[in-house]
């Protein structure tokens, strides 16, 4: 066992209360692993994002003792769950490959552990170890990803590098990590990449619901034929956030901000359905840079994305063994 590292930013607190454990030693009754990934040496525009983790630990106006009775699933995952906090992952900001490496050594770690890693980032070329790490464990080729995000993070080369934040999914797909026409992207628009990416992506049979897509058709239809192609000849789901699938008038605390996107409602209700109808194996919220942020509606924004995602994994197996069915449109109290 290594010493456990704690926090690199700011002071070593866990995430909302939660117990610490290290993440080379990871108790036998965990659940979910919670990892910070405080890393921003892959961005192309603003840095920041390597004081996420710290940020969205913190985000949080009620008491960090370790508890969140969510009303809408009737849950409370930091106690339904056996969630950990393992702190920061060591990553060094002028190492790219040895920050990355290190990283999914401890995402591989908690997954081979029977847990569910769950990385607070850090700027999004962390997904790539991220994905990286549970497929190591459910299996190469096996996890299928669903990723909401502006951007597509499918580009080739940035700045003379194969890594940063705008190519970690074409480094997952390249590698067989994860299957081209099992990645489903949600949310993207704007003015990148151009047409030469989009052809790798269409070679590669990725599917992306750009934003006039997910307008027109709704998200929930989105969603649901997302969902249907995410469990074809996959065991395991891995989802991955990038804050600025939503609009930046809502989440500005963010290094590439791009008008027009999601509602922070319509991402919290997306999150808690793939991790409810899904069998998520692994999740990562990136690309939170608190530098730009405003009252840190961002860094809440982060918080309550993970917290959606827990209290929806706690209501699935819940109702795996009673066989129960969460319905939304059930009241909280009715009146009577």
């Amino acid at each position: 066992m290594t010493e456990r590292y704690g926090a690199m930013y700011g002071p070593d607190i866990t995430f909302l209360g939660v117990d610490r454990c290290s993440w080379d030693a990871v108790p036998d009754d965990a659940d979910v692993v919670i990892l910070g990934a405080p890393f921003d040496g892959g961005t192309s525009h603003r840095p920041g994002t390597r004081f996420g983790p710290q940020a969205m630990r913190q985000a949080c106006y009620l008491a960090h003792d370790g508890s969140r009775p969510s009303l809408a699933l009737r849950v409370d995952a930091l106690r339904d769950l056996r969630v950990y906090d393992a702190g920061d992952v060591e990553m060094f900001g002028g190492d790219i490959e040895r920050s990355l490496r290190d990283l999914e050594t401890a995402v591989t770690t908690v997954a081979a552990a029977g847990a569910i890693p769950v990385v607070l980032g850090g700027d999004h070329s962390i997904a790539w170890p991220d994905a990286t790490g549970v497929a190591r464990h459910v299996g190469w080729g096996r996890v299928s990803m669903v990723h909401f995000d502006a951007h597509a993070d499918t580009g080739e080369i940035e700045f003379g590098s194969l890594y940063g934040h705008g190519q970690p999914m074409r480094r997952l797909i390249e590698s067989g990590a994860v299957r081209g026409d099992r990645f489903l992207q949600i949310g993207l628009r704007g003015y990148w990449p151009g047409p030469d990416v989009l052809s790798w992506m269409a070679s590669h049979r990725m599917r992306s619901y750009e934003m006039t897509e997910v307008v027109a058709r709704g998200l929930d239809e989105c969603l649901s034929e997302a969902f249907t192609i995410a469990v074809d000849s996959c065991d395991g789901v891995f989802l991955s956030v990038d804050v600025d699938v939503v609009d930046p008038g809502m989440a500005p605390g963010t290094g590439t901000p791009e008008p027009g996107g999601l509602t922070t409602r319509q991402l919290l209700d997306a999150v808690r359905r793939c991790c409810y109808e899904l069998p998520v194996a692994g999740v990562d919220v990136v690309e939170v840079a608190p530098p730009y942020d405003v009252s840190d509606v961002t860094a809440y924004l982060g918080n309550r994305v993970v917290l959606e995602a827990l209290s929806a994994i706690a209501r699935r197996r819940r109702d795996a063994v009673s066989g129960e069915t969460w319905d939304p449109r059930q009241p909280l109290l009715d009146g009577r």
